[in-house]
């Protein structure tokens, strides 16, 4: 294995939240000894965007050095359903289609992650749960209390509000620990919000014999909203599949303040390369921020065919220098509700007309359904001279 010192101290900080068990790690990494990481997914969705990419360049950089990503499909633990940060239990996902939803997933993964065998093997928790008898779940089972697991956040919101939790949601967290113990992970790298989970891997090993998995969290990033996190239920995210020209024309919609940010976690770009890009005016670092991300997924050949596009639908067709702006209710407002009390179409019927015609755009995109409901800061065009910046109040 490469022990790179200047490599090892930055796969160690940039992007990086949180580690428990820094000191193990770091020895494991100067040890000579491939790594195992672990990277559970139970894949509910088979959606895959750049806040969920942070975690899988991170898992990248230790690839370059090395080490082997284990990709678990959760097809067994998909049926219990992970009670991570809900108020109520999941609905039911069959083992099929966890598995389906999670060769999706792998597929976007691998526009990151190196895909060779000796740096990633896919497993699926079945393997060993399947063949689990009841006598073998109990000795599990007794290696954890009840109040350690009751103690669990989600789980005492729930208490607090009076909510049922269901025995089946207490055990998944012992299932996805146990995990660990089943792969030998010497690393996961996880959102914060799978540290309880994580935890308890740590615990099983140490009661089975086994080393100490150390657990590292990535930063949360807002989303293009500037909102808490980048969400594809609040439609505030980019999505790895998105075409390069809308990758570019979502990352230029986001506020400016967002842009030291995105260029720190979700670009390639040095700390030097950064600090310089931020002397800049705010339109050229998020260019160049744009150009990016696209230039990570696509090569340099599309992120410069995405920015000549950018450049031609905005630039060569001159949006005014006095832009009219109007403040909305993100997620509330109806795109045609917000252009009729801008003024710029004078009712809902002629608004769906325009519609009809393909002549509305956001943010360079037709569109197509008339009861579409903006969240995002973005640039609206009806026809050919009529332009809006919205943004969310």
């Amino acid at each position: 294995m490469k022990i790179d010192e200047e490599k090892i101290k930055e796969v160690l900080t940039r992007n990086v939240e949180k580690m428990i068990g820094q000191e193990e790690l770091e020895r494991k990494l100067r040890s000579g000894r491939r790594l195992r990481i672990k990277h559970g997914v139970d894949a509910t969705s088979s959606l895959l965007h750049l806040g969920h990419a942070v975690n899988f360049w991170k898992m990248r950089e230790f690839q370059e050095l090395g080490h082997k990503v284990i990709f678990l499909i959760g097809d067994f633990t998909t049926q219990i359903g992970d009670p991570t940060g809900r108020l109520e239990a999941r609905p039911e996902i069959s083992s099929r289609q966890a598995v389906e939803n999670a060769k999706t997933y792998l597929a976007q993964a691998s526009k990151i992650l190196i895909n060779k065998p000796s740096l990633l093997e896919v497993r699926k928790n079945s393997e060993w749960y399947k063949k689990m008898n009841i006598l073998n779940f109990l000795k599990l089972a007794k290696k954890i209390t009840h109040a350690r697991l009751i103690k669990r956040e989600m789980f005492q919101a729930r208490i607090s509000k009076n909510q049922e939790i269901f025995t089946h949601e207490l055990l998944y967290p012992i299932f996805q620990g146990y995990d660990s113990v089943m792969i030998k992970s010497d690393l996961t790298i996880i959102g914060s919000d799978q540290l309880f989970n994580e935890m308890l891997g740590r615990h099983f090993q140490e009661a089975l014999g086994q080393q100490p998995q150390t657990i590292m969290t990535t930063v949360i990033t807002p989303g293009l909203d500037g909102g808490v996190k980048m969400s594809k239920s609040l439609g505030n995210y980019v999505a790895i599949t998105d075409t390069p020209n809308d990758q570019f024309g979502k990352i230029m919609s986001i506020p400016d303040a967002l842009i030291g940010t995105y260029l720190t976690v979700y670009t390639k770009l040095s700390l030097d390369e950064i600090l310089a890009l931020k002397k800049l005016s705010f339109l050229k670092a998020k260019e160049r921020l744009a150009y990016e991300i696209v230039k990570l997924y696509y090569g340099e050949k599309k992120a410069d065919q995405a920015r000549e596009f950018f450049q031609k639908t905005f630039r060569e067709k001159k949006l005014p220098d006095d832009l009219p702006s109007y403040k909305f209710l993100s997620g509330k407002e109806t795109l045609g509700e917000i252009l009729r009390k801008a003024g710029l179409v004078p009712s809902a019927a002629e608004y769906r007309r325009l519609v009809r015609a393909g002549a509305v755009e956001i943010n360079q995109r037709k569109v197509s359904d008339p009861t579409f409901k903006p969240l995002n800061p973005a640039v609206v065009r009806i026809g050919k001279k009529k332009f809006l910046k919205i943004v969310p109040s």
